[in-house]
């Protein structure tokens, strides 16, 4: 559906507060089995495992610069007076041929090469004249100095990559450095998002009169994938029980989230519910916020699959997403705190809130360059429908469900949005 159903009369009516309905929706989050998977494919999944090191990292003692092994103690004076010493070979990066450095001797090492038995540290070639016969040491070196030490890095038992972290670059390149090609990890939770309605039409043909693009699926889409699921956007299916409930029973074999926008509110809200009623059962709430009070959740499928159902008003959907769906779906990947960052800002513009239900409304977060103070400037809080002022968005305002006006200079709670690239 497009719009918000009209929204009855408030006297009377029972709201269960944003944080009520947070708790019970992230004590739904299933988190998938973990998988083994090419440490290609690992980045940015949660490791499943304690990676622990079975060899040394490096595992032998190198040369960290181009120059020349050597005793420290041959060139010790070199600071004082040049030492030259004999150069009796070179070692190249990849070396496996053993040597064996003689007192008063140097060898030639390249950047990770094997040092030669007895040496115990590298004249970088800077230090010295370069020559590859008899080389001119002009300064002194200590015991370790330019060297890599067996184990520098990662000893052997060493945790490489704890369980829980994110594999980001740094973690798949120690992975590949401590010889793992696969790697355990917690795949990311499937995410199937429909839109419902008659009026709606694919961005690929012309909406003719009384209807209009399909703007739910692709922006929920869009923004559970910027959470970090694997999406399945399945798209239209039209109010019809029969064919919406074999849609949705299709989705909860193949899903660990399912999102129908336009399953909320009015008429088409009662006929989605009945829809999916044999699948289990919905609690339709009505939850203190705005946008998009009017809502229902529940576990359907004989996996209890968490499904929502959210308005079909864009602005509504995905704040609601923003608010609940979002945090679960970061639950579902094992994150430590799945929640946003939020701050304290000052107003920067008066804004109005609903009165008896807290508020998410868009605003442009900004920093005052000489204080560090964060600012806030509110953006289009006279409508739920406006679209366009939610892409300007950087963030959401957090106004308390006793607050109506909210002057500025006020200090308020604000909810980081997606960063900018």
């Amino acid at each position: 559906m497009t719009g918000d159903a009209p929204e009855p009369a408030e006297a009377g009516q029972e709201f269960r507060s944003v944080d009520a309905q947070l708790g019970l929706v992230l004590q739904a989050a299933v988190r998938p089995r973990p998988v083994r998977v090419a440490i290609s494919e690992a980045q940015g999944l949660l490791c499943a495992e304690e990676v622990v090191a079975e060899q040394a990292l490096p595992g032998f003692d190198q040369a960290a610069v181009d120059g020349y092994a050597v005793r420290s103690v041959d060139v010790r004076l070199a600071a004082d007076d040049p030492v030259q010493l004999p150069v009796v070979g070179e070692i190249p990066a990849g070396s496996r041929q053993p040597r064996r450095l003689q007192p008063g001797q140097a060898v030639r090492v390249a950047t990770g090469a094997p040092l030669p038995t007895l040496a115990d540290a590298v004249v970088p070639t800077a230090f010295t004249d370069g020559h590859p016969a008899k080389v001119s040491v002009h300064r002194s070196v200590p015991s370790a100095g330019y060297v890599r030490r067996t184990g520098e890095d990662v000893q052997i038992g060493d945790v490489a990559v704890r369980q829980g972290d994110t594999i980001g670059a740094a973690q798949v390149g120690l992975l590949a450095a401590v010889g793992r090609s696969k790697v355990l990890v917690f795949p990311r939770p499937r995410v199937s998002i429909i839109s419902v309605g008659d009026e709606l039409v694919d961005i690929d043909r012309t909406p003719t009169t009384g209807q209009v693009y399909d703007v739910n699926s692709y922006a929920l889409s869009a923004a559970a994938r910027d959470a970090g699921a694997e999406v399945s956007r399945v798209g239209i299916v039209p109010c019809d029980r029969k064919r919406l409930r074999e849609v949705v029973e299709g989705r909860l074999l193949m899903s660990e989230v399912v999102v129908v926008a336009g399953g909320a509110g009015g008429m088409a809200g009662d006929e989605v519910n009945a829809a999916l009623s044999p699948l289990g059962r919905i609690d339709m709430t009505r939850v203190a916020m705005h946008p998009g009070s009017v809502q229902g959740f529940g576990r359907l499928g004989p996996d209890s699959v968490p499904t929502f159902l959210i308005p079909g008003n864009p602005m509504s959907a995905l704040v609601v997403f923003e608010v609940l769906i979002r945090p679960l779906i970061r639950a579902a990947r094992g994150t430590r705190n799945p929640h946003r960052r939020v701050v304290s800002a000052r107003l920067l513009s008066p804004m109005s809130s609903t009165k008896g239900r807290k508020g998410f409304l868009r605003g442009q977060l900004l920093r005052d360059e000489d204080t560090g103070e964060y600012l806030v400037q509110p953006l289009g809080t006279s409508g739920s429908h406006l679209l366009a002022s939610l892409a300007e968005a950087n963030c959401l305002v957090n106004v308390d469900e006793d607050l109506t006006d909210v002057p500025a200079g006020e200090q308020v709670r604000v909810t980081f949005l997606a960063q900018r690239v």
